[in-house]
């Protein structure tokens, strides 16, 4: 019972990963706010209070507690309502999960606004919002914990996925800024970069022979995985992590490295747009990052 006493809202949580954490969370002794509005994998048309309920169900018939969220963390007073929601039913806040998403995956030089803002407006500002709306009470009571989902597809890159890719990139450094903002007041935060076979993979293309081998390597990986390093972030026990970002595939767990120099040039007298092309480039180009994505970087199967 390592989360005993804790109140943890989960956005996103009426179905796959985010569904895993709350259960898990709810297991190992959190009073759960289960938010999710509903919506379709794209966040357009109807919602519906339903796959919520779903989880909360799930959670009480396992003998844990919950009840839920339908407001939107894409807009700042829906995310308040959020995290009021915990302290009108459980009385305080001690755990954020960042999980809720959506997906508009589109070739970059066809991505329109409205595909760019709408998945940027759930990622990355419901990340902030909701954090933003804790953050609070985690400084009233000197404690709490984030655990943002972010993504290889921003830490590394991928096809067809601008706007998914940039938000996921952006948690990871919304994350960080939190940990250094909030140590003080021993509040942390940690990112957590998952794999699993879910909704949100689900609209990954499988047409060819490769694309079909990726997804039938994703089927392998179930949601569930990701939820204990959740439930361990959540915990006192990682009391001392912060500002980190781990990846869970299957049964194996990464610590990823953050941006950093690799190497360097340096000329006294200075630089020319020339002497960068015939000095420079040579010295540099060999330390240069590849043009890879995730599927490149994590290419063997999961066992």
């Amino acid at each position: 019972m390592m989360l005993e006493g804790k109140v943890a809202v989960v956005t996103g949580s009426g179905g796959g990963i985010g569904r895993e954490i709350a259960l898990a969370m709810a297991a190992a002794g959190a009073k759960v706010i289960v938010n999710d509005v509903g919506a379709s994998l794209s966040g357009e048309g109807p919602t519906s209070a339903t796959p919520a309920e779903q989880t909360r169900e799930l959670i009480r018939q396992r003998g844990g507690q919950a009840e839920i969220s339908t407001d939107s963390v894409a807009d700042w007073a829906s995310a308040q309502k959020i995290v009021q929601a915990a302290l009108d039913h459980f009385g305080r806040i001690d755990i954020v999960v960042n999980n809720a998403g959506i997906l508009r995956d589109q070739i970059f030089h066809r991505m329109t606004p409205e595909e760019w803002l709408a998945v940027i407006g759930v990622h990355l500002n419901g990340s902030f919002f909701v954090s933003r709306a804790a953050a609070t009470h985690f400084r009233q009571q000197q404690s709490g914990a984030y655990v943002h989902i972010t993504s290889t597809s921003g830490l590394i890159g991928n096809f067809g996925q601008a706007n998914y890719s940039a938000a996921k990139l952006g948690i990871a450094a919304l994350s960080k800024s939190i940990a250094l903002d909030m140590a003080r007041f021993n509040v942390r935060s940690n990112c957590i970069a998952p794999f699993a076979w879910s909704r949100m993979t689900s609209s990954i293309p499988a047409e060819t022979p490769e694309q079909k081998a990726r997804v039938a390597k994703i089927q392998q990986m179930g949601p569930e995985k990701n939820a204990p390093m959740a439930v361990f972030l959540a915990s006192d026990a990682a009391k001392e992590v912060t500002g980190q970002i781990f990846g869970t595939r299957h049964n194996e767990i990464f610590l990823f490295s953050h941006p950093r120099p690799v190497r360097s040039i340096h000329r006294s007298e200075g630089w020319t747009p020339e002497l960068i092309a015939e000095h420079a480039l040579p010295a540099l180009k060999t330390a240069f990052a590849p043009l890879d994505r995730s599927g490149d970087v994590f290419s063997w199967d999961p066992v």
